[in-house]
């Protein structure tokens, strides 16, 4: 039998939450959902934590009063005065690497991944924005291929793509947000991937709040290969379709008829509304492909959108066109035009997925330079409910 291995971390407090004895006292800790724990010992005025390799512990998320999404009383850490009383853990299994890649379900089609929302993913209204669910989906998608098995040298790309230089590039993505979550909930995603024609890819996605299990986010978006020397778009090789077709799913997170598939129209200098220039990627905004990472595009649309919508306002819906790259060198410029106000129709389901949108827009991000067309984009945007009840 292999030796059992410790990970060892150690948590300095005040003299005052603990008293040094000669013996050490130790508790334990049932860690979420495990059978495995973690032993807690107390010496000096200095905590060690120490968590079996051997095990499989899902790790506890403590944010903004809640542990793992669900609020918690004080004084759960360390009990009551007998600091050597136990807290008893579950019952339940989970995989030792579940909290940092999640897992398969349904017999591997699709990969499920849990994410706290962080302080520094949210908004001014204590929400997550639209970008923190963008990432939080291409988090998921790569987690995706590592834990498959299938990731090569390449971000995100197959052993094979890898092989041959190729690369993953989105050309469409349509998300559709039912409800933010707040400061310290927990989401659980679902992604799956199915083929889209002949030389594309689909890859869907679903957000649920983890203690509801009610949807609140579906998305779907369209994929394409590069090569990543020539940044040419390239035919799927028959060696790379064979690679993905067993992870194949014929399911769609987005209904046909809710999907927005309709081309978006090209705004230009006249038919524009507003117009901010002079936007400049850093370094930071480039990823391990060498260009812009297109969850960045998403804070640069909405710069021309006016101040009081993006305050009063929930953007429920957004389709971006991918048209071509951008590099840290370039310089842009972010165009907006109102294309809809809509009174709301009181004959509709009072939610944003099945009532007409209040403000919807058509965007555009370019070149400042050559004006050549970066993304093209459609928002939508229903009146926060506060705003209603005035």
């Amino acid at each position: 039998m292999a030796a059992r291995t410790y990970n060892i971390a150690t948590l300095c407090l005040p003299r005052d939450m603990c008293k040094a004895e000669k013996n050490e006292m130790a508790t334990k800790l049932g860690f979420y959902r495990s059978r495995r724990v973690a032993m807690i010992t107390s010496k000096n005025g200095k905590f060690s934590v120490r968590s079996s390799a051997g095990g499989t512990p899902r790790s506890v998320e403590t944010i903004n009063g809640k542990v793992n999404g669900v609020r918690v009383g004080e004084g759960t850490l360390f009990g009551n005065k007998n600091s050597t009383d136990l807290i008893k853990d579950s019952d339940i299994d989970a995989p030792a690497h579940s909290s940092l890649h999640g897992s398969f379900v349904e017999g591997r089609f699709v990969y499920r991944q849990t994410f706290v929302i962080r302080s520094y993913e949210i908004g001014p209204d204590k929400t997550a924005t639209m970008e923190t669910l963008m990432n939080l989906l291409q988090e998921t998608a790569l987690n995706h291929v590592t834990s498959s098995g299938l990731a090569g040298n390449g971000f995100g790309a197959t052993r094979e793509m890898s092989i041959r230089k190729l690369i993953w590039v989105v050309t469409r993505i349509f998300i559709q947000v039912q409800r933010y979550s707040s400061w310290g909930d927990v989401v659980e995603i679902d992604t799956w991937v199915d083929a889209a024609g002949k030389n594309g890819m689909r890859r869907d996605w679903i957000i649920r709040d983890y203690k509801t299990q009610e949807i609140i986010t579906r998305a779907t978006s369209t994929w394409v290969i590069m090569n990543r020397e020539t940044r040419r778009l390239s035919k799927i090789p028959e060696q790379v379709r064979q690679e993905v077709l067993p992870f194949y799913l014929n399911r769609v997170a987005v209904a046909t008829e809710k999907n927005d598939s309709e081309k978006i129209d090209r705004l230009t200098d006249g038919t524009a509304g507003r117009i901010r220039s002079g936007l400049a990627p850093r370094w930071s905004d480039m990823d391990a492909n060498q260009h812009v990472n297109n969850v960045k595009y998403i804070g640069w649309i909405l710069e021309s959108v006016p101040i009081n919508v993006l305050g009063d306002y929930d953007l429920t819906s957004m389709t971006l066109e991918y048209r071509r790259e951008c590099r840290q060198s370039n310089l842009l410029e972010s165009m907006t035009s109102a294309t809809a106000s809509l009174a709301e129709d009181s004959n509709c389901k009072n939610n944003s997925i099945n009532r007409r949108p209040d403000l919807e827009y058509t965007h555009l991000l370019r070149m400042q330079a050559d004006k050549a067309e970066i993304v093209r984009a459609r928002t939508e945007w229903h009146l926060k409910q506060k705003h209603k009840l005035h």
